[in-house]
C-alpha cells in the first residue's frame, strides 16, 4: 500500500504537453483521403552468463494509416499493420461522426484508451526500442476491440473524454485463455470474428490545461466471454455452472502522467486490476490467472539538443518498471516468478521528429531468483 500511495503521488506531480497519436493527426486533417503510417526495425540480443542466444533482428512492425473524410463531420479511420513481415492485422477502422463541438459518436474497431502507449504506440513517440513490459503483462498493448461511443473534448476544462461500450476479453473458447504469466494478454480478440457474452465498459478522461502537463484516468469493467454461453438453455443448471466457471470479472484502473519543460521529459503509469471468480475459473480451465494484477513504471529522460532549438533531439533515458500478475491469488500459490522489476537504460537520436535511431540494454529480475538477465536493443523507429 506504501508503494502504490507513493506512486500515485508522483504521478500527480507530474506534468507533460498534450499530444495526439496518428488517428487523431488523420482526423484533423482537411484532406479528403489522409495517408500515414509508422514502422519499427528491432535488434534484440539476449544475454545470460551460463548461456549462448542468438541475436534476433525483425521488422517488428510496417503499419499504414488512412483517414477519409466524407464531410465535416464524418470520417473513417483505418489502420493495417504487418508484424513480423508476414502476419497481417487491422489494428483500428472506426466510423467517428461529430455531433458537435464536444461529442462525436465512434463506432467500430477502436483502441482501448488505457494508459499512454496503447494509444500513442507509434515508434517515435516513446523513449527505448521496445514498449514497456508492464504493458504487455497487465494493459495488453495493442489491445483493440469492437464497440461504440462517445468521445470529445470540453476546450474551456482543457478536459479530453472518451466512453465506449466494447466486447470484452476472449477467457474461454473450448481452453481457457488467460494465465498468470501475461495476464488478459492471450484474451485479446483484436476484432477478428470477436464473440460477445457481455458488454464491457472502457473509459478515460485526460487533463491538458497546464503547459508540459498531461493526466490521464481510465477504467475497464466488465466480463470476459465465453462460447459456452451459446446455445445454452435457460434450464439447464450444470451447463450453466460451467460456463460461469469460465467467466471472470475485471475491474482495471489506470492513473498516468507525463511531464515535460524545456529538455526534461518525465513519465508513469500505475494500472490495478481486481479479478472476481478467478479460483472457479483456474479449477475449471487449469490455469492461473491472478485474482489482482499491480504495476507502475517511472521513467525519465533529457533532450541534450534543446538548448540549441535544433530539429534534432538526443535522449539519454532510464526507465524502472515493477509489475506483478500475482498481486493477489485465490486458491492457488503465488508464483514469485511473476513478480517483476525491469530496468531500461539507452539513447535516443531523433534526426526529425519522424525518424528516431535507439539503443538501450535492459535488466530484467523476479522475485523467484537473484539473477537477472540482460538485453541489447538496437532500433529504428519512423513515424509519418
Amino acid at each position: 500500500m506504501k508503494t502504490l500511495v507513493a506512486v500515485i503521488a508522483l504521478l500527480v506531480g507530474m506534468q507533460a504537453a498534450f499530444a495526439q497519436n496518428t488517428a487523431e493527426v488523420l482526423m484533423n486533417s482537411d484532406q479528403k483521403l489522409t495517408i500515414g503510417g509508422y514502422a519499427q526495425i528491432d535488434y534484440n540480443q539476449k544475454f545470460s552468463s551460463d548461456t549462448r542466444y542468438n541475436g534476433t533482428l525483425d521488422v517488428h512492425r510496417m503499419v499504414l494509416m488512412f483517414g477519409y473524410r466524407f464531410n465535416e463531420k464524418t470520417q473513417f479511420i483505418a489502420e493495417v499493420e504487418y508484424e513480423h513481415v508476414q502476419e497481417v492485422y487491422i489494428e483500428q477502422a472506426f466510423l467517428n461522426y461529430q455531433i458537435n463541438d464536444w461529442l462525436n459518436f465512434r463506432g467500430g474497431l477502436m483502441l482501448i484508451p488505457m494508459g499512454i502507449i496503447n494509444e500513442y504506440h507509434e515508434p517515435t513517440t516513446y523513449n527505448g526500442v521496445e514498449r514497456p513490459n508492464l504493458d504487455s503483462n497487465i494493459n495488453p498493448t495493442t489491445w483493440r476491440e469492437i464497440g461504440a461511443g462517445f468521445s470529445g473534448r470540453f476546450q474551456g476544462l482543457n478536459l479530453k473524454y472518451q466512453l465506449y461500450a466494447v466486447n470484452g476479453f476472449n477467457g474461454y473458447n473450448g481452453a481457457g485463455t488467460l494465465k498468470g504469466s501475461n495476464g488478459f494478454r492471450s484474451g485479446r480478440q483484436k476484432g477478428a470474428e470477436s464473440f460477445m457474452s457481455s458488454p464491457n465498459l472502457a473509459t478515460k478522461v485526460d487533463y491538458y490545461g497546464v503547459p508540459g502537463l498531461k493526466l490521464g484516468l481510465s477504467g475497464y469493467f466488465g466480463n470476459t466471454q465465453s462460447t459456452l454461453y451459446n446455445g445454452l438453455g435457460k434450464d439447464d443448471a450444470l451447463a450453466e455452472a460451467r460456463a460461469d466457471s469460465s467467466v471472470v470479472g475485471i475491474s482495471m484502473v489506470g492513473v498516468d502522467a507525463a511531464y515535460s519543460l524545456k529538455g526534461l521529459v518525465l513519465k508513469g503509469q500505475l494500472y490495478h486490476a481486481s479479478v472476481s471468480n478467478t479460483r472457479e475459473y483456474n479449477a475449471f480451465t487449469g490455469k492461473d490467472l491472478g485474482s489482482a494484477l499491480f504495476g507502475y513504471y517511472v521513467e525519465a529522460g533529457y533532450d541534450l539538443l534543446s538548448a540549441k532549438n535544433s530539429e534534432q533531439k538526443l535522449v539519454p533515458f532510464v526507465r524502472f518498471e515493477q509489475y506483478n500478475t500475482h498481486q493477489k491469488t485465490a486458491g492457488i500459490a503465488k508464483n514469485a516468478a511473476y513478480d517483476r522489476t525491469d530496468i531500461t537504460a539507452g539513447l535516443g537520436w531523433w534526426l526529425t521528429s519522424g525518424a528516431v535511431l535507439r539503443a538501450d540494454v535492459q535488466w530484467f529480475g523476479n522475485e523467484a531468483t537473484d539473477t537477472k538477465t540482460k538485453q541489447l536493443n538496437l532500433g529504428i523507429g519512423i513515424w509519418f
